[in-house]
């Protein structure tokens, strides 16, 4: 009898101290979930970007357009009453981010010799034009987010929120990327 007791008061303080260790210590601020969705809608459309590098034989690496995006984020971040610097992170983040998915989905359809049979839109015309309207509305809810980024529970909220967004592995990774700059430890 004291056997099972010992083993149900041991059993009921694991379950107790995982859920404690599991769950945020406060409820994640209600403009993070606006700002995940926007970033893991930026890294899908890494997908259309890479179809495009595919189709052209062009390099992943855009160095002077990286350059223009950030310069014009940093630009942007004084309408928000953002720290340029943090901005341009924040930014350069996401670039990395979308070319590991291009990076990774190349590498897949060179194994198998081919490219997804889909649509491609043009990059200039319709992918560019499209991802500074969405670096514009991400601005706009890392604005709302920026107080909560040195909160303790900004990574247990981040972990939390990110789970289940992205389509596969590879985004998944990709996310964690662009995510990597939202949360801010304290120096000890």
């Amino acid at each position: 009898m004291l056997h099972s007791h010992r083993f149900l008061t041991g059993a009921l303080f694991s379950l107790m101290a995982s859920t404690v260790l599991a769950a945020p210590s406060a409820v994640p601020p209600q403009s993070l979930k606006p700002l995940l969705e926007t970033l893991n809608e930026r890294l899908n459309i890494g997908d259309l970007v890479a179809l495009t590098k595919w189709d052209s034989g062009k390099p992943i690496q855009d160095s002077p357009r990286e350059a223009q995006v950030i310069a014009n984020a940093r630009t942007l971040a004084t309408q928000y009453t953002l720290d340029p610097e943090e901005v341009a992170q924040l930014i350069a983040a996401q670039m990395e981010a979308n070319k590991l998915v291009q990076y990774g989905l190349l590498a897949q359809w060179q194994v198998t010799g081919a490219a997804p049979d889909t649509p491609r839109p043009d990059l200039g015309q319709q992918i560019r034009p499209r991802l500074d309207e969405l670096q514009s509305r991400l601005l706009q809810q890392y604005a709302a987010f920026a107080a909560h980024r040195r909160d303790a529970d900004c990574p247990v909220w981040l972990a939390t929120a990110r789970s289940g967004l992205a389509v596969d592995r590879l985004h998944e990774l990709a996310l964690v990327r662009a995510t990597g700059e939202l949360c801010v430890r304290a120096a000890r």
